[in-house]
Parts: structure tokens; C-alpha cells; sequence
């Protein structure tokens, strides 16, 4: 058995400001620069109107750039039982042209990243996520005769989401009218190599479209010639995040810690502490992590769990504590806003495990009103994630918005 492995170890790498494919286009479109680091690029936070934004989400399309987003190409004989080794769910399940939403740990079960992998053929997959693992995926990878090799930067991404995104690509002669949710596809060799997946970061209908990065600059205006009719308008990240705690999903590091990056030996989660307990298969072979789990539900240790709150008021509670009975702390808030779509004061929590049935929960927000900080109490409640359910999502065909 051999293992090859190639690295980001360009000149490319060492700007610790780096443009995606899509960079100009973006910034020709922005007001101001909105801009934050996401994975050492410059990503848009905001390009015009936030609120804009959102709604071209929700009503009609919007164009992100997920060309930041880590990348990494693996391949060889051994790439399936390889994969099936490093991640929670049975990769040997996962079909030619299809995607799956995956999680892997470490050697104590903690959750490393979350992310997608992408299966092109029997023997080629690509894995992305929030976080750089080469080391850890290269570590793994021993006496495994498999490829693994960042791609993040010879990979430009979009994001199109939102009901017109589907009659959009058609107008655009891309026919998505079969694709079914987590399918796969190859886009047109008009627009450069690449493929075409139905998946998001939205909780909407959407898709996500992937070409070799001299192609980026011709899909965007390709899209953007047909999309005006379609209601398309660029999004930065700001508007996304609203989408996506609606949808009830979670980042690394924002909703919870990565075991790599923790400082503090409390912070790692379980994948059940999470919400990723569905996706644990200890019926396959060993996995990372596969015993430290199966021990953390036989002795039921699980330490928080990750919910979803309903908060009353309208008044976000972004980093708020929670109370129970208003007096002991048991959790915080990791994402919460005013949902536009649910009309509700939403939130993502972790709280301590022993309090998941939601019974007399609280949480205190500062509110600045008039320069002064006032502190309310307001009564939260679990509810079930996501927080808004849209038939279009995995309609098939989708509908012609």
C-alpha cells in the first residue's frame, strides 16, 4: 500500500489575505467594503443591503461565493474504505453522483469539522469543510493507497440559492428539472469543467456549481447575464447566516468548538452533544472516535446538548446566557435573530444536558437602547430544528418560480 499526498505549500498561501476567482466581480458591486476573513480570503459580509439580501434569498435568487470554503480532492482504491475509516456515516452507502453531509472526529470522539463529501466516481470523492485538516487527513491516511490533495484554490464555488435559482440555471441552458436533493451532475462544457450539486446553506431550494477557477469569471457573467429577469442579486454572508439559522444548521466554531482549535479541555462536543447523533453509524467497521461514542452512551455522559430556542419578544439574543428558573446558569446562545420568514425570536443553544426538556428556561439579553444597555429576562423554550420548513427545498422537480 502506498499514500500520496500534496499540500498547500505554494507562494500562494503565505498572503494572509487571499482573493477568490470572484473577488473583482464582488467588489465592483459593493457599496462599502463589508468585507471579513473567511479561511484567509477576503469574503463579502455585506455587498449592498443586507436585508436585501436575505429577502433575494427567500424570494427569488441570490448568488454566494463559496469559493473559500477548504476543499479537498481524494482519490484511489482505497478512498472509499479510507473515508469510511475518517467519517461518522457509512461512506459505502454513498452513490456515484451523490452528496452527504458528513462529521468526523478524533480518537476521543470528539467532532474535528463537519462538512460534505462529494462522491464522483467509485474511486474519487471531495471532501469540504470550514477548517484545514491536510495533517490529520494525511495522518489517517497511512497505509491507505489513496490521494489526498487540497484543491481549495484550483476550485471556484457558487452558491445559487432561492425559488427562481432552478428556472434560472434553465434560462441559462443548465437543466436541473431531474437533479433531486443531494444529487450530482456535470455542467455544460461551455462553462469549463465542472459539476453541479442540489445543496446549500439556506434551508431553500439551491444549488451549488464548481469549475476549475480560470472558468469562474465566465459561469458568474453567464449567470448573471440570465438572472436578471430571475430577481438575482449577489449575497455576502450576513444575509446567509440568517438563512441558515432559520434552516437550523451549524458552523464550526461559532455554534461549536472543533477539538483542534479548542484551547480548553471542556470545549470539544460529541457528535450527539450536537445534533449529529443521527448520522453516527456504529454498525460499519471502525471508525475514528467509534469507541470513545459507543462508551459516552453506555455511561449516557453526554456533558450539553445543542437545541433549538424560541425566545419571547423580538429582541435577538446573540450570545446570551441561559437561566433556569432565572437563576442558574445552564447554556449560552451560539447563533439568534429575528427570523423574517418564521416571524419568531430564534436561537441555537448549547445548554447543559441535564436541561434539554426546555422546563422553565430563561435567557438574559442586553439590548442597547439610548446608549444605556438594558438587561431583560425573557422565557425561552425548545423547539424542533429547522425552524422553518420549505416544500420547495426538495421538490422534484422544482417549481418554476
Amino acid at each position: 500500500m502506498s499514500m500520496k499526498a500534496a499540500g498547500a505549500a505554494s507562494e500562494f498561501w503565505r498572503n494572509p489575505q487571499w482573493k477568490s476567482p470572484f473577488h473583482d466581480r464582488i467588489e465592483a458591486l459593493m457599496t462599502e467594503r463589508h468585507w471579513y476573513d473567511w479561511a484567509g480570503y477576503a469574503a463579502p459580509e455585506i455587498i449592498d443591503d443586507a436585508e436585501l439580501e436575505y429577502f433575494a434569498i427567500r424570494s427569488t435568487a441570490a448568488l454566494f461565493d463559496i469559493s473559500p470554503m477548504v476543499k479537498y480532492s481524494i482519490s484511489g482504491p482505497d478512498a472509499e474504505q479510507f473515508l469510511n475509516h475518517l467519517t461518522l456515516r457509512d461512506v459505502s452507502k454513498l452513490k456515484a453522483g451523490r452528496v452527504q453531509y458528513t462529521a468526523w472526529c478524533d480518537d476521543d470522539g470528539q467532532v474535528l469539522d463537519d462538512g460534505t463529501l462529494f462522491r464522483f466516481d467509485d474511486s474519487t470523492f471531495r471532501l469540504c469543510c470550514q477548517e484545514r485538516h491536510l495533517p490529520w487527513l494525511m495522518d489517517t491516511a497511512f497505509d491507505y493507497d489513496v490521494t489526498v490533495r487540497e484543491e481549495t484554490d484550483e476550485i471556484a464555488g457558487l452558491a445559487l440559492q432561492g425559488p427562481t435559482s432552478a428556472a434560472l440555471l434553465r434560462d441559462a441552458g443548465i437543466d436541473v428539472s431531474g437533479l433531486k436533493p443531494f444529487q450530482i451532475a456535470v455542467l455544460p462544457k461551455s462553462l469549463g469543467r465542472g459539476h453541479i450539486s442540489r445543496t446549500g446553506f439556506t434551508g431553500d431550494l439551491g444549488y451549488e456549481l464548481f469549475v476549475d477557477r480560470k472558468s469562474a469569471g465566465a459561469l458568474w457573467d453567464h449567470l448573471w447575464q440570465h438572472g436578471t429577469l430571475r430577481g438575482l442579486r449577489a449575497i455576502g454572508y450576513h444575509a446567509l447566516n440568517i438563512a441558515r439559522i432559520e434552516a437550523g444548521f451549524i458552523v464550526a466554531n461559532a455554534d461549536f468548538v472543533t477539538s483542534e482549535t479548542a484551547l480548553r479541555s471542556n470545549r470539544p462536543r460529541l457528535p450527539d452533544e450536537i445534533g449529529l447523533d443521527w448520522m453516527v453509524d456504529l454498525t460499519k467497521p471502525h471508525f475514528n472516535g467509534k469507541r470513545a461514542i459507543e462508551r459516552s452512551r453506555q455511561s449516557k455522559s453526554r456533558r450539553e446538548v445543542l437545541v433549538g430556542l424560541e425566545i419571547e419578544g423580538n429582541e435577538p439574543a446573540q450570545h446570551a446566557i441561559v437561566y433556569h428558573a432565572k437563576r442558574r446558569e445552564v447554556g449560552v446562545v451560539t447563533a439568534g435573530i429575528w427570523s423574517p420568514t418564521a416571524k419568531r425570536n430564534i436561537a441555537l443553544a448549547c445548554v447543559d444536558a441535564r436541561y434539554e426538556t426546555g422546563d422553565n428556561l430563561w435567557v438574559e439579553i442586553y439590548a442597547l437602547r439610548e446608549l444605556r444597555y438594558h438587561k431583560l429576562m425573557k422565557r425561552a423554550r425548545i423547539v424542533e430544528r429547522p425552524f422553518i420548513k420549505l416544500p420547495r427545498r426538495t421538490l422534484t422537480p422544482p417549481g418554476d418560480f
